[in-house]
């Protein structure tokens, strides 16, 4: 037996659950909920998928089956971290399902969102509702990188989509940070400024909330930097002195 088919004998409306974007370093998190009757027998991981099956495959599921979208923000991902915010977008996703389900199937694992379900991992390959979710999470995420693009055209965010690849990460340090950016995360906390983040807050392209907690990351950053220069001036000093 199929593992939808055993999920929906023993719970009755089932809806699968997926993520898209948890790994990137700018854009949202996009989640998407599904319930589907019958499955569609070319749906499977998103991820195997090239980008014009997912699209044919997206208007199908869109047609056939309920579907819930939700996200979280770049903002609400550097303040609840990527693991709570990929938690918010599910429970969003649910709370926008036309129908309501009595389980849930979820990609990955931990990720209780409160109601009756299971976590599969690697359930975009194991089951149909999961791998609908993942299809739908990503072409609407795609399609939100890629009017990021329009608004920033020196990203290259149609191609990469916000992961860290080695071009964003060359973009990355020739353009400089975006608000859109993940600033929690190293690689783009790494290239930015105190001066660029006191610049978001005056512009107004940041909450107070969000510039509080990047620069307390930034001080803790600099901190450590300038321990281990300590550190090495202590030792350099202590070598110098021996060798007296």
């Amino acid at each position: 037996m199929k593992i939808d088919d055993f999920y929906r004998r023993e719970f009755g409306v089932v809806a699968g659950i997926d993520e898209a974007g948890r790994g990137c370093l700018a854009g949202p998190v996009v989640a998407a909920a599904v319930i589907l009757e019958y499955d569609i027998e070319e749906v499977c991981d998103s991820k195997l998928l090239t980008s014009k099956m997912r699209e044919r495959l997206f208007d199908e599921i869109m047609e056939k089956a309920a579907v819930g979208i939700g996200m979280a923000t770049p903002e609400e991902i550097d303040l609840q971290n990527i693991f709570n915010a990929t938690k918010m977008a599910m429970n969003r996703a649910l709370e926008n399902l036309p129908v309501k389900p009595s389980f849930v199937i979820i990609d990955g694992k931990g990720l209780d969102l409160g109601v009756p379900g299971a976590c599969l991992v690697g359930g975009d390959r194991k089951s149909k509702l999961i791998g609908a979710a993942s299809i739908i999470a990503k072409v609407v995420r795609d399609r939100l990188m890629e009017k990021l693009h329009d608004l920033y055209p020196e990203f290259s965010f149609h191609k990469h989509k916000g992961y860290a690849t080695k071009d964003h990460l060359n973009e990355i340090r020739l353009h400089g940070v975006l608000p859109v950016h993940r600033m929690s995360f190293r690689p783009v906390l790494e290239n930015l400024s105190r001066e660029r983040l006191e610049d978001f807050l005056e512009k107004k392209l940041i909450s107070r909330e969000r510039f509080d907690r990047i620069l307390g990351l930034l001080e803790a950053r600099e901190g450590v930097a300038f321990g281990k220069e300590r550190v090495g001036h202590n030792l350099t000093l202590f070598q110098t002195r021996g060798q007296g």
